[in-house]
């Protein structure tokens, strides 16, 4: 998905922007960005590839070299940024967050108004920051440019400048991410993660509303462009990418998933009487923590993750590194699974490779049962708005797998709504399907009206588009 942040300071802004931008690295582990001003020396820019070695390791010795009071940053899971640009709207550095569908149609619009070329990335791709730049400079300001940016973009467009004067922020026109606002005596701050600013001593200040776009300086912020009314923020923030201790429109992360383990506890009363409960580590813990509580049914860790060296095995490009991964960090603890029936909470259920693997590596281990309840509902539908997922098609989805296999590869809308329907018999056959195929003791998802219910703010301001297939 990847992560923003920026500071505008009355002193050096770089050890705050260094320290702001690492606590996005959950976000990503492809790419990570510095870009700085100083009226001295300019603009100036590190990009460093962090596949293989974390975002401070590889930006330490930039933070020494890097001056200036204003700063932005990124952790990319994509692109290089952020990009610096001079054009008729003057010199700017820019980062965002989202997903372009539109691009060939962008560019062609583009390339005839007289924009002459783009930059092709490694393996041809255009860089969707670069589009967002292209857009951005067919108006007369910055504002109506992001405004234009915005409403032509057929997806999800966060997105973050560095001018000489200072930051001008602007969330995604229906608010699909976050950004918030902090301050402190001399500077101001711009994160979508509200956690990443309160250790070096910012407070919330201000949290954008959708397509709201933004002017932070030193002394403070100004509303260029307000909110509009609708807001379709991404539920898949609090179920798995949000950091637990963020919060977004109220609602803390961490807080929202021991609701939702109380709910998916209520649920699940009478269905089953497992010895211990447990997270699949990290993203299935607060869950799990969350049933535990709920069903009186006791937390145990029979898995802990090795976190000193292995990333997050969701993000890595190729799925034979990313299963690798899953293997090797989750270490088992025998005393805790060797005769048991174990209760294991994921976040969610994507292709079920890890997972499957995990329930076998346990019932060698000696495991007596298995039963696996994700966090949310089966995923149907690739998402659109974001790339939290790698996924380059919906077959790539268990849950699409199955249903050709019942269904045919030529589903229409109507039926895929029937399999996202709890109640609906084509529903509860595919959720069969899949427990056979993985190999679980049993199987049971987080409802979508649940999940809504654990996130406690109105329904109709969350995208639950990859579980329901309406936006």
């Amino acid at each position: 998905m990847g992560g923003i942040f920026g500071v505008v300071s009355k002193y050096s802004c770089v050890l705050d922007l260094f320290f702001g931008i690492d606590y996005h690295s959950h976000l990503g582990t492809r790419r990570g960005g510095m870009a700085v001003y100083d009226r001295v020396k300019g603009f100036d820019r590190a990009i460093h590839n962090i596949e293989n070695s974390p975002f401070r390791t590889k930006f330490d010795r930039d933070v020494s070299e890097l001056q200036g009071k204003i700063g932005i940053g990124c952790i990319s899971d994509y692109e290089p940024q952020p990009l610096l640009v001079h054009s008729h709207l003057g010199s700017f550095a820019i980062t965002t967050v989202g997903k372009i569908n539109n691009m060939q149609e962008l560019m062609e619009r583009a390339l005839s108004k007289g924009h002459t070329h783009f930059l092709e990335m490694s393996g041809g791709g255009v860089n969707p920051t670069e589009m967002v730049v292209a857009l951005i400079n067919q108006k007369e300001t910055l504002t109506e440019g992001i405004r234009y940016a915005q409403e032509v973009i057929d997806g999800s467009m966060t997105i973050l400048v560095m001018t000489p004067e200072g930051l001008v922020a602007a969330r995604d026109r229906l608010g699909r991410t976050p950004l918030i606002i902090g301050k402190k005596e001399d500077a101001y701050c711009v994160s979508f993660e509200s956690f990443a600013y309160v250790n070096l001593g910012y407070v919330d200040a201000h949290e954008l509303g959708p397509g709201e776009i933004v002017k932070v300086t030193a002394e403070g912020y100004e509303i260029l462009a307000p909110a509009g009314e609708k807001t379709r923020i991404c539920s898949f923030l609090w179920v798995y990418y949000g950091y637990p201790n963020s919060t977004y429109e109220g609602v803390n992360v961490e807080a929202m998933r021991y609701k939702c383990g109380e709910l998916l506890a209520k649920r699940d009363k009478g269905f089953v009487n497992p010895d211990v409960v447990a997270g699949v580590p990290d993203s299935g813990t607060a869950h799990a923590i969350g049933y535990a509580n709920e069903s009186g049914v006791p937390f145990a860790r029979p898995f802990i993750k090795y976190t000193p060296t292995w990333p997050r095995s969701f993000m890595p490009t190729h799925q034979s590194q990313r299963n690798l991964i899953a293997r090797m960090k989750l270490v088992p603890v025998h005393k805790l699974i060797k005769g048991k029936s174990l209760l294991m909470i994921d976040d969610s259920i994507v292709r079920g490779t890890q997972l499957r693997e995990t329930t076998e590596f346990l019932y060698r281990n000696g495991a007596e049962e298995v039963h696996i309840r994700p966090a949310c509902p089966p995923l149907l539908f690739g998402c659109k708005y974001l790339n939290f997922s790698r996924s380059k098609s919906e077959m790539d989805l268990i849950t699409r797998r199955i249903i050709a296999k019942r269904e045919g590869d030529d589903v229409d809308q109507a039926t895929l709504f029937d399999y996202a329907n709890p109640d609906s018999a084509n529903y509860k056959e595919m959720i069969e399907d899949i427990r056979r195929e993985l190999n679980f003791t049993s199987l049971r998802f987080h409802r979508l009206d649940d999940l809504e219910k654990s996130i406690e703010i109105e329904p109709c301001k969350l995208c639950t588009y990859c579980w329901s297939g309406k936006e």
